[in-house]
Parts: structure tokens; sequence; C-alpha cells
């Protein structure tokens, strides 16, 4: 307990604060050359720094702190520092510019939180040109709430300027208030808030703020303060929030000294209000006034102030309080009230009534100064030769610390007026005081409770020159503290608190503010200095400090590992021998037994020694709490070693004969296959740590864990890592068969710890060491053994027990396995627990009741129903364990219990499949195939092990998880029924999609798990549930979307407004159409429409019952969510025409998509169709009906040949790159053909279109096929007899190659076809080289189709003789 620098704040962006303050100081790229030559530099001298003589530490990379410091630390010595009393705010400012830090926590990387300072503002302070940054203060104003506990509303920045204004500033770096008190530089600033007096008799101070000119000090109330500050803060936010221009406020109400009789003023202090005594008031009377002076009847009040400097060094002030000296506000507007109107206008500004259109003067008149009221020195401590340079006042206003030139440290007595110590050797030193409080504690007990607290106050000085910390005590103590720190820091005292403070808002606060802080630039990190109050009353007599002198000693050589244990012993044995006190004592004991150096022998001997000791001594003085811990820690200390003994090797188990558990083969051989299967999968290796249970339990832990309550030991529960390493170390060498059983046993029941907790430590044991568990043949052997023992002990089993009863013995062990995630020890610990308890309970039976009879036992169902459960969990677990293929989504292994799948409701088990599903990325299709497998195989009724014989073959994953997820299923009929699989699997890839939606492929197989749903019930729900939960808000978006742009969207805007890319939502709206297709299919069939490609299959809701989800028996007690298909049976029905509504938007929007076409999808639509969009499927809304109106008709025919057009061109490139048909490719023909249908389009439009295409792509063949179904025959062949004029147009005309034969052709061709031929434009062809056999049978087509009596007929005949020709020369 001894002084110390505790780190409690790092700053952060230090190097930008630098190159923002010191623009000319930002690091400059060196060139090659420049770096050769400055290496060939450092040899030469450097007396920059001959003053320090010690020599520099040398860091790990090479540089020596010293060149660190100069080269990072020395800028900040010539800037103005200031730091929150509350450390929340830091302010350095160097001439006209400033940087603010706030507090902010964040975490390192070793998980802890830590506060860091961090720039919050920067920028310019000064307006007035030429004016710069002179001082500044950090001020936190209370906050007004009730609620507050002392943590400051907001931090007013006082700046001061060489100009004379002093500004005030918020934390973003607004102007407050600025005012102009003297034309001089503002040397310094100083606040005083308010403290709690310690004493009746101690004047109540007032807050103030005290501003340092070179011969004047101005003053300012700090109430008045408080409140202009608070009105200046809410006029601006109000000026802000409604844009308008912040209003000048009045001026600050302040009191201004002119200080004579001094020389030179460089620094002061405001002591605040005193009062003499009748002594001395008779005393400076009869001085001042003479034999005849006349003495009032009670002492005045008066303000004291101090000042350094030189002629005198020192002076003291005296204001009388109810003087002449006015406030100088008053003044100020008494002179302004004779301008009235300028007067009104102000103050109308001020109080909101300011005309915005009136402007400002162009030119800004200096503001008027007051004089300062002349305040004369009363007396002050002259030294021709000496100057001040700082004066630092005491937290209790008694004392003050004073630097001046000369390299001195002079420590006043305030109240005297004299010097009553002085330090040498201190040149350039820092200032700060910290006043400490006495804990509350041994002093009480033997002084009245009602005494008030002591407090001591410590001096502390900070040497830059030598780069040194100290801590002195006062006012003649010694040093206490003594710290090497860097040469360029700083020492931050601010020397006041939070502003706005009073005796009745005070009350019930906890302050939290830093007294003295010391901030090294180097590091940036901010240490507070903690001072114990004991060091205050030590000297070479207190007994109280060599007890803490003899502490730390014993803590020293606790740390050392150099030491030999005896040499350890003994100078440990001394050392507590020789401490009197007892507390200290009882602390320097607990030291030793936490150490991590000292062996338990020596910890052994040296708490016999102490105890012996105390035993000697008189029984009334000796301490009996000191004396209960060496009487308790010594039985610990011996447990430790009398068990570690029986673990070592020397100490085998003597039995070595095989005791067979009954019954336990027939269980392992029911559950091995599975049993090996997963450990198998969960043999893999894995990281351990150091606190892992693998090495021994050091002694310091043990102790830690076991504590003496009345008598009785007890094990502390712990963290789960603790307890496992207790547990270990108590029985993990019988479970190995290491340790004999029966001894081990037999010391932990003679130590006195309860069965029960002994119980707990090897359950938890056994469950946690489930790797080394499985891996060992004996363990089984071994648990039962210790159960049978440990159940045998005093108090483990009731005597007065009812075998119809539940056991809270086996209870407990029930409970350790139901809540343990270790599968395969939980299960083995159940069955050796279930044989045990039955043998016990047998046993007891048959003592009771006759032996013919049947024995049946509450406690014995209890253990049926737990084993089955826990084979169960094994299986689920063994299949959860399946490591994910490569480039599969993996993650963590899931680990669940018996106790989690209760408490996950009734479709836990069904969820947990479900995303060990989605992890091993299996698709709808083979799942499917596996589970009809399944049902095929249940009818043979096949057990479940026998899946699982083949388990040490090497198979495949999918073999594997085809193997597991039988067997899983097999174990829960119930809760995996295909429906109620599938429901899981389309919601948890559905979910998936929804975190993140690129991934179109999870939604399209979530729609194919829908799709295999057979129950219409939970196929209707869950595709509600899905639309209503993730669907609708992104399929309204890009609809909304593709309205605004009128086009297929780009990808950016994809990603703005839906939160997918082009090619996703693509994906998805063709997914949505799936899934309202779907939904149509199973919705109440009251709407029947013709057309099957909305309408698939006639399985409605009406036609089959509502299907009934079981549980299994043994899981039937299941509480907590309804699985997803209850609530998917919960739904109800949708409104037909709405889904078919949204059917057919989802189908024109994955066309626009889908082949990039422009479209408005809400425009082909009227206002009913609009408005009936994106409602609730379960709604009844107005849907359009009758015709519709024809230009709408002109659209939706343009956009749906624009959808044939494009599938044509997709089809035909297809085709030429020879790329195979994949069974997901959606039939556009049919598509197109429904939508005609239902948008009231002419269907044998859209086909003659069609034909038109395809033969226009050269697919002559699909065309003809499309040709059947045409009904304008006469339409159709006039549009085929010009795309035939355009080929051949392009053969005879615009070939390359065009031969004689061509030419001789094209000579002999009438005049009439001529000239129809050359008006023909090939290029709108996309095909246009195409055989001609193709061309002459599309020629007999047309001539077939048109009549004989049509205009063009003729024509039709001459190209079918033209290309007959043309293919005989060819």
């Amino acid at each position: 307990m001894s002084c110390c620098l505790l780190d409690f704040c790092r700053v952060q962006e230090l190097r930008q604060v630098r190159d923002f303050l010191f623009p000319s100081q930002k690091p400059v790229a060196v060139p090659d050359e420049s770096r050769d030559q400055a290496g060939e530099n450092e040899l030469t001298w450097d007396d920059s720094d001959w003053g320090s003589w010690e020599a520099s530490d040398t860091k790990e990379d090479g540089t020596t702190a010293e060149e660190e410091v100069q080269q990072g630390a020395p800028w900040l010595q010539d800037c103005v520092l200031s730091l929150s009393p509350c450390s929340d705010l830091l302010v350095i400012a160097r001439e006209h510019k400033a940087a603010f830090l706030s507090a902010k926590w964040q975490t390192d990387d070793s998980g802890r939180e830590e506060m860091t300072l961090a720039v919050s503002w920067s920028g310019t302070l000064s307006s007035e040109e030429g004016e710069c940054v002179s001082s500044v203060i950090c001020i936190p104003l209370a906050s007004q709430k009730r609620s507050s506990t002392g943590r400051p509303d907001w931090t007013c920045i006082v700046v001061g300027f060489s100009s004379g204004y002093v500004r005030f500033y918020t934390e973003n770096g607004v102007l407050l208030l600025a005012q102009l008190l003297n034309e001089d530089p503002v040397l310094r600033l100083k606040c005083r808030t308010y403290e709690i007096p310690r004493h009746p008799g101690v004047t109540e101070q007032h807050e103030e703020l005290s501003i340092l000119y070179p011969t004047a000090l101005v003053t300012i109330d700090g109430f008045s303060l408080f409140q202009s500050l608070r009105a200046c803060r809410n006029q601006v936010a109000r000026a802000a929030a409604a844009g308008s221009d912040v209003v000048q406020p009045p001026p600050l109400a302040y009191k201004k000294w002119g200080l004579q009789d001094m020389d030179i003023i460089v620094d002061h202090s405001s002591v605040g209000i005193m009062t003499l005594n009748v002594f001395d008031q008779m005393k400076n009377a009869s001085i001042l006034g003479g034999f005849h002076a006349s003495v009032k009847g009670s002492p005045p009040a008066m303000s004291q102030y101090m000042t350094v400097g030189g002629g005198p060094f020192t002076g003291f002030y005296y204001a009388v309080e109810g003087s002449s000296q006015p406030l100088l506000s008053h003044v100020a507007l008494a002179v302004a009230s004779k301008l009235t109107s300028a007067l009104f206008s102000a103050a109308s500004g001020w109080l909101g009534w300011k005309n915005k259109n009136e402007e400002e003067p162009a030119q800004k008149q200096k503001p008027k100064v007051e004089p300062a009221t002349p305040l004369p020195v009363r007396f002050g401590l002259p030294d021709s030769r000496r100057h001040g340079e700082s004066i630092c006042l005491s937290p209790c206003n008694t004392m003050a610390g004073v630097t001046d030139d000369f390299g001195r440290v002079t420590l006043l007595d305030v109240a005297r007026g004299i010097a009553i110590r002085m330090w040498k050797g201190y040149r350039d030193a820092q200032l700060g005081w910290v006043q400490v409080s006495e804990a509350r504690g041994e002093r009480e007990i033997a002084t009245s409770p009602s005494m008030p607290r002591r407090h001591a106050q410590f001096l502390v000085i900070y040497a830059p020159r030598r780069g040194i910390l100290e801590v002195w005590g006062t006012q003649h103590g010694p040093r206490v503290g003594a710290f090497t720190v860097g040469k360029h820091c700083r020492l931050l005292y601010p020397g006041y608190r939070l502003m706005g403070v009073n005796s009745v808002t005070s009350q019930g606060w906890h302050l939290h503010t830093q007294q003295v802080c010391l901030f090294d630039p180097t590091t940036g990190v901010l240490r507070s200095i903690t001072i114990p109050f004991h060091l205050a009353l030590s000297d070479k007599k207190s007994e109280r400090a060599k007890d803490m002198h003899l502490l730390k000693r014993l803590t020293g050589l606790l740390r050392s590992r150099e030491l030999d244990p005896p040499l350890l012993e003994s100078e440990a044995q001394n050392i507590l021998l020789e401490i009197k006190h007892p507390a200290i004592k009882k602390q320097a004991l607990e030291s030793m037994l936490t150490s991590k150096n000292a062996p338990v022998s020596c910890m052994t001997n040296v708490t016999r020694a102490l105890l012996a000791s105390l035993k000697e001594q008189d029984p009334e003085t000796v301490d009996e709490s000191l004396l209960q811990l060496c009487s308790s820690q010594l039985r610990l200390l011996q447990l430790y070693t009398d068990v570690q003994l029986l673990h070592t090797p020397d100490s085998s188990p003597t039995e070595t004969e095989s005791l067979s558990v009954a019954g336990i083969e027939e269980d392992l051989a029911r559950v091995g296959p599975i049993l090996r299967r997963y450990a198998e999968l969960n043999s893999r290796p894995s990281v351990s740590f150091a606190q892992d249970p693998g090495g021994p339990l050091p002694v310091r832990a043990f102790l830690s864990q076991l504590v003496f309550e009345g008598g009785e030991l007890r094990v502390v529960r712990g963290p789960d890592t603790d307890w496992t390493h207790l547990g270990s170390f108590l029985f993990w060498g019988c479970l190995s068969g290491q340790s004999p059983l029966e001894r081990v046993c037999e010391t932990l029941q003679q130590s006195g710890i309860s069965p029960q907790q002994l119980l707990s430590l090897l359950l938890t044991v056994w469950l946690n060491r489930e790797k080394e568990i499985l891996k060992r043949a004996d363990a089984i052997r071994n648990l039962h053994t210790l159960l049978n023992t440990l159940s045998s002990m005093k108090g483990a089993l009731d005597e007065s027990w009812d075998v119809q009863c539940i056991s809270p013995w086996w209870q407990q062990v029930r409970n350790a396995c139901v809540q343990s995630e270790s599968a395969g020890a939980a299960l083995l610990a159940g069955l050796v627990a279930h044989r045990a308890a039955k043998s016990s309970i047998t046993s007891l039976a048959e003592s009771k009741f006759q032996a013919d009879w049947e024995f049946v036992s509450l406690e014995l169902e209890q253990w049926v129903v737990c084993v089955r459960q826990l084979e169960d969990v094994l299986a689920l677990q063994t299949l959860l364990s399946l490591p994910p293929p490569q480039g599969s989504p993996g993650g963590a292994v899931p680990r669940c219990s018996v106790k989690s799948l209760l408490e996950s409701g009734r479709g836990g088990v069904a969820d947990s499949v479900a995303k060990l599903i989605f992890r091993q990325d299996a698709a709808p299709e083979m799942l499917q195939d596996i589970v009809q497998r399944r049902v095929s195989e249940q009818n043979s009724e096949e057990p479940v092990e026998e899946v699982l014989l083949e388990a040490e073959e090497e198979k495949d994953g999918i073999q594997r998880l085809e193997e597991l997820l039988v067997c899983v299923c097999q174990r829960f009929p119930h809760s995996l029924a295909p429906d109620v699989l599938w429901a899981h699997c389309c919601w948890e890839y559905v979910v998936q999609w929804n975190k993140d939606p690129e991934m179109g492929r999870y939604l399209e197989w979530s729609v194919e798990y829908l799709k295999m749903i057979c129950s219409p019930h939970i196929q209707l729900g869950i595709s509600t549930m899905m639309w209503n939960t993730f669907i609708v808000k992104r399929f309204s978006a890009a609809a909304f979307l593709m309205e605004k742009v009128g086009k297929a969207p780009k990808d950016r805007l994809c990603r703005r407004d839906v939160g997918m890319g082009d090619a996703a939502m693509t994906s998805f709206l063709g997914s949505c159409v799936q899934l309202l297709q779907t939904l149509m299919e199973v919705s109440p069939s009251s709407f029947l429409p013709p057309y099957p490609f909305f309408f698939k299959a006639d399985s409605g809701v009406e036609e089959v019952s509502v299907p009934e989800l079981c549980m299994e028996e043994v899981w039937g007690s299941a509480e907590g969510l309804a699985s997803i298909a209850e609530l998917a049976v919960q739904q109800k029905a949708v409104h037909y025409p709405l889904v078919q509504h949204h059917c057919l938007l989802a189908s024109l929007q994955h066309a626009a998509m889908s082949f990039s076409l422009r479209l408005k999808p809400l425009s082909l639509f009227d206002s009913k169709g609009k408005n009936a969009f994106f409602r609730d499927l379960t709604s009844i809304q107005l849907l359009p009906s009758g015709d519709a109106d024809l230009n709408l008709l002109a659209i939706r025919q343009e956009f749906l040949m624009q959808v044939l057009t494009g599938w044509v061109k997709a089809v035909g490139e297809a085709e030429d790159s020879g790329s195979a048909k994949t069974g997901r490719e959606v039939d556009w023909l049919a598509v197109c053909m429904e939508l005609a249908s239902l948008l009231q389009v002419s269907a044998d439009i859209l086909r003659r279109h069609l034909v038109w295409e395809l033969y226009n792509q050269g697919l002559d063949l699909r065309a003809e096929e499309v040709m059947l179904e045409v009904e304008d025959k006469d339409v159709l062949g006039s549009q085929l007899l010009v795309l035939t004029g355009q080929r051949l147009a392009f053969s005879l005309l615009h070939s390359q190659t065009q031969t004689k034969a061509t030419m001789e052709l094209l000579a002999r061709l009438p005049p009439t076809l001529c000239t129809w031929l050359k008006a023909m434009d090939p290029s709108e062809l996309r095909c246009p080289s195409v055989p001609l056999q193709q061309s002459s049978r599309l020629v007999s087509r047309v001539i077939e189709m048109l009549p004989e009596n049509h205009a063009q007929y003729s024509i039709a005949l001459h190209l079918l003789e033209a290309v007959d020709s043309l293919q005989e020369d060819k």
C-alpha cells in the first residue's frame, strides 16, 4: 500500500493534433541521398542537451528515450493545455488554433474496456487580428436534473486571449459569449468551485472565475456565470434549430480590481472569503489606524487574493466585502440606458424580438473597458532577486506552493502569510495537490462514529529537468513517493470541480473527478496518482508503517522466482511473526496463500507456525478472525497434500480384479454403433489453453474454491473451468484407474465435504472431459464404483426416502446429464447411474416387499425416460457434428442437450436438423429421395442400430448424411415427419436468404422445399408467412423501382432500393412467381380459373383435413415456442384473386428483368389494380373487371411481343452456342399465352408475331409448329411474304459472293418482282443467310395461306419460281 501511478486514459490522434497546431513540422519525405547524408552526420557532436547527464534508457527498437522525446514531445511545451476535472475533455491550443479531445470508451486487444481521448473538434478560436490564446480552462457544469449522480451536464471551455478578450465555448467549438474585460493580455484563468465544509466553523466558499491581467484582477461570480452560460447554450441551440442568427447576450456581472504596489504579477490564486478573529482584527486596526483606531463589533468578511511575481516576490491582497466596488455590468447598463433605442434593440434581440431584416453595422466598434478599482497590497514576502513563476493553492485553502526562477519550491501558510518550507533543485517545476480522506475503519471503533473523517494533503512536484515526479507530505512530512517519468510530461492540476453545485444539490452525489494527472506526450497516456492515507502518519516510530513495510517486503519475496524454498519459508515465517497489526498480518498470510511461487510445504509450515504463535498469546488479545483463518487454511493445505499423495504414481491402486457392471454390456451393445460414430466425429483436434484441466491444480486455486463456513467445508461454485479443474484434481486419477478409489473417497469423506458437492464435482469432470472418457474402456467401471461409494456416504441418500418417490440424490445426477452438451459422456453417465440406482432400489425393495411381487418404482421410470432422451440426443448430436463440405457456409458445431431441446419447443429438433441441412448444402431432390427411402424402410421395421453397422468403412459425406439422418428420423418419427422437416428447411433457407439476398439459390431451394410439402394447410401457412415476413417488402421495392426508371434497373439502383444486384433480383422475381403459384395451388377453390399456368393441381385446403402434429412420448413435456408447422396451420386463408393479381405482376417484372425490357409494371393496370397491390393477401380488394382501356391494351400487347422477341433471341443464341437446356428454364411461350389471357390481349396476334420472329431468327421448324395454331392465316401470309422477299433479296442483291447464275436469274425475273425485291431491306433480318430449302418451304407455306384473289398472290408465285430456279442453279 504505497503511492502508485495508474494509467486511466490514453490520448489518440496526438500526431494529427501536432500537425494541425504546427503545420511547419509535418514530416516530409526524405530522399535516399538525404537519408544517407543524415546517416553520415550522426557522428557529429550534438550539444543541444548537455544539461542532462543521466544515462538514457534504450528501447527495444534501438532508439533511446531521449531521441524519442526529441522527435515527438517538445512541441507540447509551446502549447496551452487544460484538462477537465472529470477527465472527459482535453484542450490543446497554440496561437490562434485549438483542438478539443473528448472521452470515448473502446475495447483493447485483450477485451478490456479503456477510456481514450479523441479529437472531437479542431479549428480557429480567435476573431481579432493578431490575437492568440494565452490561457485556457475547462469548467464542467453540473446537471440540474434530479436524477443526476454527479456527472457533468456539459463542459464549458473558457479561453483568454492576448487582446484581453475572454471567450466561452461549448465542446463543439460553438462560441457562447465573448467579453473584453481589459485591454492587456490575459495571463491566467483560474476557477474556484463549491466544496462541502468539513467542519461547522469553516466558511462556505462561493464559486468564482478569476481572470488575471498584468495590472488587474477580474472576478466573476460563479452562480451568475452558471446561469448565463446555460442561457447562452440554450439560445444557441434554439437558433441552430430555427436556422436564425445567434443574438448577442448581455454582458456578465464582474468585479475588477487594480492590483497595486507590485512591479510584476505573473500568477495568482483566489483564496476566497475569510473572516479574521478578534485578536487579528484589533492588531490590524492598531497598526493601520494608530492608538485611537476604532474597531467594529463583528469582523468584516474579506476576499483574499495571492499573487506571485516580483517586487515583492509574493503579495497578499484583501478586498472587504460590501465595499464601494460595484458590479461593473450595472455601470455599463446604466450608461447604455441613456441610449434608449440602442438598449431596446439589444434587449429585444436577446429576448428574441430582433428583426431578421435588421443589418449589423458594417464596422464593429471596440467595446468600452471599465476602469479598475484600486486595491493596495496588504503585505508580501519581499525578495528583490527572486521572481515567482506560479502559485498552486491547496484544496483546503490553507497552504500554497510557489515556484520561482531560482529553482526553489516554497510552501506558504496562507492564513499567516509566511513561508514554512522550501525545496531546492526543482527548476521549471510544476505543482499539484492531492487530498486523501481517511478510510472508515479502525479509527471509528475507538472514537465516536460522529467524529469527522481526517484528511491529509500531499504536495506533488514534477521536475522536468530530472524527469522525476515526487510526492511530499505536508507540512513537514517526508517524501512518500517518487517516480521516474519522461522529461517532457505535463502535470495537470485543475484545482476545482463542477460548477453549479451547492449544499442542497450535492447531497447524494459521487463526484468523479481527478485531482492530479500526469500527461506523457511520448505515449499519450494520462496517469492518476494514488496515495494511501496512512503515508501521512508514517514516521520511524509508527508500527503500522513498519508493518506495511514488512508486507511490502513479503510481497517482493513472493514475486521472486530465484529464491530457494527453504530460504523463502524462513523469511516469510519471520516476517509474518514480526508483523504486529492483525489486519496486516491477515493480509500478509492471504498474500502468501495466493502466491504462485510459494510451494505447498512452505505454506503449510508457515501457517502452522503462525497458528502456534497465536495460540501461545493471551486469548483475549488474539484476533478471532485471524485464528479461524489460520486453522481453516491449515486444514485445507493438509487435504491438498493428502489428495496429491494419493494421486502420485507410487500409490497406484491395489485392487486389480475386473468388476463387471450388471446389464451395462447390453446397453453398450445397443448404443455402441452410434457412440462410435459420435466419438469419430468429435475426435478432431482442438485448441487447448493453459486454464484447461490438463496440468496439476495449483494450491492457490484449490484454496480459493474451498471455504469453511460454520465448521463445515464447502466448495465455492466458480466458473466451469475452475470447477472442472478442481474435480479433475480430486477424481480424475480414480476415473483413469491410476488412484485407489476407496482411499480417495475415504479422505474426501473425512474432510467434511458434502456428498452432494462431491457428486457434482465428479459429474462435472466426467461430462467436461468427454474426449478422454470415450478413449478409456475402464472409465465406466470406475464411474460405477465411485457412484456406489458416494451413494453409501452419510447424507447422500435420505434414510427416510420412499422408493415410490423421486430421490434428490439421483435427481441431481439426472439434472447434470440433462443439462450437459456432451452427449456421449452424458449417455454413459446416465446408463451407469441407471444401473446403480436400479441396484440400490431393488435391494431396498427386497427388504420391504415379498420376492414374488413385481416391483414398480417412479424413480426407475424417470431413469427409463431420461436414458431414452439421452440416446435420442446422442443420435441428434452425432448428426449435427457432421463437418460441412468444402465451399459451403460452415461455422461452429451446434451443441444440444436434453434441456435445450425441451426448452426449444415442439419444433426444436426439426429446426436443428434444418440448420444442419443448410450447412451441408444438400439439394432438396436428394433429401426427398432419402426421406422416401426412409418411409419404405420403416415398413420393414429395421432397428435403428442396424443402419450404422457399416460405420467403420470410409464413406463420403452424402452417405454419412443419409445414414445419420435416417437414424435420427427413426428416433423422432413425429418431430421429423416429412412435412414438418420440409417446412423447417423451407423456413431456414428463406431466413438465410434474407441475411444474404445475393444468394438467390437459397430462395429457390426454399420454394422447392415448399413444393415438397404434402399438407396443403402447412403449405398455405408457410407461403403466407414467407410472403408477409420476407418477400413483400422487397417485392414492392422492386416494383416501385421499375415503375420509377421505366425499364429493367441497373445493378447500382437494385442494390440501393432492393438490397441486391440485378442478377439476384431476376432470380428473386422468378422465385416470387413460383411462391405465388404454390400459394394459389393450395388456396380455397371457390375462385378456380381456367388457366393451367396459374393453377396446376386441385389440392386446396378445403379438400384435406388439418393435419395433427404430434410429439414423441418421451419428449411430450417440451415447452417453448411453437414450431413453424404449428404456426403455419394457424394462418388464415388467402383471397385467391388477390394472389393471382400479385402473381401476374411478378411474372411481368420477371420477364422485364430476364430480357432487359422497358416496362413500367404498375402502369399496365388501372387504378383499382394499382390500389390492390401489396395488400394483405387475406383481405378482399376491388380488382379490375370488364374490358380494359384500348391504350392500356396496346401497351400490354407491345410488352408481351417484346417478351416473345427476347425469348426468340435467347433461343437462337442458345442453339448457336450449343448450350444444353436445363430443367429450371421458364417456358416463356406458355407464360405469354397465359398472361395474354389475363391481360385481355389477343393470343392470335402474339402467335403471329412469334411465328414472324422465329422465321426472322432462322428457326423455321419451330415457326411451323406455332403456325398451326394461328387463326388469321391471311395476315400471317402477308407478313411472311415480306420476310421471304427479304431473304431472297439478300441472296440475289446483297450477297458478297454473287455468281454468274445468280446474275442471269436476276435478269430473267419479271420487272415487277425485281422492283419489289429491290425495295426489300435484308438488314432487318437477324439471320439472313438461311438455306434455300427452308426459304422454298416458307414460300410454299405462304402460297397455301394466301387466297388466290389476294393482291400479292402473283408475287408469291413468282417468288416460288425464283427460289426454285436459284436452288436448281446451286
